[in-house]
């Protein structure tokens, strides 16, 4: 069972953590001049009391700007107003199982509630700009993201990509840490030994997979185009350039991480306003995929022409 540890301090998705809970994936910092000023604290604490009375079992419980979810088996979590997240973990609970959702939905609601926008999805740095890849679960993000970092690329976020706008309003991507999650299949396809990765859940085949040569090692990126995969049953590979800004907005709300706790938390109103600015600016594009064969490489080249012809334009 994890407990409270000497603090760590971290630094992600923008943001200067400091942590009791060993976070072995994310880029430790030099603390000399912060003076505790801290962007995030993660805290072992005891929630059980306060889940009991005001929880709902398998669903998120927001309540004065503070989300509070249950993970069976393995830890209560308290995401408090953009600067705390308290764990409470569970009895002989994984310790990477707690990782994964302290660095998946803990920080995409600590990310909504600093108003940065967190897309679900893969981004890659090409030629000095970001690009997002989007889409539900299984349409491929991560092993696109996997291709186009084996022909040199670098990968600057997976699962949550932090959005935000700079000081010269210009959006931007922020570095994560240097890890992926691919599926069984993509693992096979791509030639990588599953033996060699931690599978992240028990009845699913998803592994988490160590990208350090090739993870971006900047702070931030600025944003030039989000790419939406679509799985098809027709066998054309086909990519689209989204002209309509209005038509972009049902997009990026439905892969914005954890929407559901949108409405509840008051930001709809920012979130319109963010993804409205979002889409006047910076290109989408929609990708239909043929589920019949594998197509990473396929898409990989589509999406480069597609850029290529694009800076020609300009």
């Amino acid at each position: 069972m994890i407990s409270a540890c000497k603090k760590t301090f971290y630094r992600a998705f923008g943001l200067n953590i400091q942590s009791e809970i060993p976070l072995p994936e994310v880029k430790t910092i030099n603390t000399k001049g912060l003076f505790n000023n801290f962007d995030v604290k993660i805290e072992v604490g005891d929630l059980r009391e306060e889940w009991k009375n005001n929880g709902n079992e398998g669903k998120f419980t927001v309540n004065n700007g503070t989300v509070m979810f249950h993970i069976k088996n393995t830890a209560i979590f308290s995401v408090v107003k953009g600067e705390r997240v308290i764990v409470s973990p569970f009895e002989h609970a994984d310790e990477n199982k707690i990782r994964l959702y302290l660095l998946g939905s803990c920080m995409g609601i600590i990310l909504l509630q600093k108003k940065i926008l967190p897309l679900h999805g893969s981004a890659v740095v090409i030629d000095g700009k970001a690009y997002a890849i989007i889409g539900h679960s299984g349409a491929g993000k991560s092993t696109l993201a996997s291709t186009l970092m084996n022909s040199g690329y670098k990968l600057i976020s997976d699962d949550v990509i932090a959005v935000s706008l700079s000081e010269n309003q210009e959006f931007i991507v922020h570095s994560s840490y240097p890890q992926q999650k691919l599926w069984e299949e993509s693992l096979a396809k791509l030639g990588l030994p599953e033996n060699k990765y931690f599978p992240l859940f028990e009845r699913e085949k998803k592994y988490a997979i160590s990208v350090e040569p090739s993870f971006y090692e900047g702070e931030w990126v600025p944003l030039a185009g989000i790419f939406e995969l679509e799985k098809s049953e027709h066998e054309q590979l086909t990519i689209e350039k989204v002209q309509n800004s209005i038509e972009k907005l049902p997009v990026l709300f439905h892969h914005t991480f954890r929407n559901s706790v949108l409405n509840r938390l008051g930001l709809l109103e920012w979130h319109f306003s963010t993804t409205a600015s979002l889409a006047d600016q910076v290109e989408m594009y929609r990708v239909k995929r043929p589920t019949s064969r594998f197509t990473p490489y396929e898409i990989q080249s589509l999406l480069l022409n597609t850029l290529r012809k694009g800076e020609k334009k300009c």
